[in-house]
């Protein structure tokens, strides 16, 4: 195939060639079962919860505005003996506010143990930090309490304030409390029984599915391992344990597959190529039209001591238009690998939101053969 002869084309036919040499050909990397499957049924659980804070340094809710936090702090004292039903009207005080309490609840965790949980502001606190979390009922899905939360809340912001000027860094209005939650109730899940577990894929595909399925039927026996989709790998377990022979699978290498993806965020400029990307033969050539507009202001005023005009002011504008001549097509042969092709336009200074043109371009001609996803 014959390349135009132009400095252009010669550069970037060069660092082609520079950057196929310096590509390794080593064996595709392997990885552990454990790393890219899950077993079917170990899970976190999602608990939610409803809170006060107190102790806030002025920061709280107004009760004014968040009528909810007025109606639990005058529940709560109720429940505490005081009553403040006849003085509800004069509460003013800024230092309570109202979260929503949240946690998720790890898969075997046992009754007593503690788990981290966030309080995040429901009303118009400014700032949680320093502020003490009540008791407070983390439910589940199923709406039975699984948890109870209760701790000073850390939210790691920083809020400064001057008369006429503020900074604020992260966010103030959620806070973490570690070990802020005794579990009260654990989830039942036997996995010692359940002598047909399925491995679930994080990334479906039949490729990576047989892999696994082969590791384990050579490590376990024909049969141990079966594919039923994309993203599932049935396991026969009967007449082992369970434990032990889940403990060895997941231990076992394989290697991955995935689709030809190019993943492109037009708003960061960032592209992220995967390794089976490959582009069909294609003639490409990269526009280069620079149009300048440049507004200068006049004024223009009446002279000294005149009874009639105004002062007017005026724009001229002036507008350039710069073209780069010399940019012809480069002819690019079937099976170069998207990587060469992006190498060789970086080492020619092809700016990132220039090439995801390029990408998108090639992909609407039918020559990129992978899906181009853009965020």
């Amino acid at each position: 195939m014959n390349f135009l002869p132009h400095p252009f084309l010669r550069l970037f036919l060069a660092s082609l060639v520079v950057l196929t040499a310096l590509v390794p050909l080593g064996a595709a990397a392997q990885v552990r079962i454990k790393d890219i499957t899950d077993i079917q049924g170990i899970r976190d659980n999602q608990l939610v919860g409803y809170g006060l804070v107190v102790g806030l340094h002025g920061t709280g809710d107004s009760l004014q505005n968040a009528v909810f936090t007025k109606q639990s702090l005058i529940g709560m004292l109720g429940r505490l003996g005081i009553n403040t039903q006849a003085l509800a009207s004069q509460l003013q005080t800024k230092d309570v506010a109202a979260v929503m309490v949240t946690a998720n609840l790890p898969a075997f965790i046992h009754t007593g143990e503690r788990i981290d949980v966030t309080a995040s502001a429901l009303g118009d606190a400014k700032d949680l930090t320093g502020g003490t979390l009540l008791v407070t009922p983390l439910l589940g899905a199923d709406g039975a309490v699984y948890a109870v939360a209760q701790g000073s809340t850390v939210t790691g912001a920083i809020t400064a304030s001057g008369a006429n000027a503020s900074i604020t860094q992260g966010v103030p209005t959620v806070g973490r409390i570690s070990n802020g939650a005794i579990v009260e109730r654990a989830v039942n899940f036997s996995l010692a029984s359940n002598t047909n577990p399925d491995l679930q894929l994080r990334n479906p595909d039949f490729t990576t599915a047989e892999n696994i399925a082969a590791a384990v039927n050579n490590t376990l026996g024909a049969g141990a391992a079966t594919v039923t989709d994309p993203r599932t790998v049935a396991l026969n377990l009967a007449g082992r344990d369970v434990v032990q022979s889940l403990a060895a699978i997941e231990d076992l290498d394989v290697v991955p597959s995935s689709p030809a993806t190019v993943v492109v965020d037009e708003s960061t400029g960032t592209i992220v190529i995967g390794a089976d990307v490959r582009v069909s033969e294609i003639a490409i050539a990269q526009g280069n039209l620079t149009i300048q507009v440049t507004e200068t202001p006049q004024v223009s005023q009446p002279g000294p001591f005149s009874k009639t005009g105004s002062t007017v002011t005026t724009s001229t504008t002036a507008i350039s238009v710069n073209k780069n001549p010399g940019k012809q097509l480069a002819i690019l042969d079937g099976g170069v690998s998207l990587q060469q092709l992006v190498s060789g336009l970086n080492s020619l200074g092809v700016a990132p939101h220039d090439m995801i043109s390029i990408l998108q371009t090639i992909k609407a001609a039918g020559a990129l053969q992978a899906d181009l996803v853009v965020q």
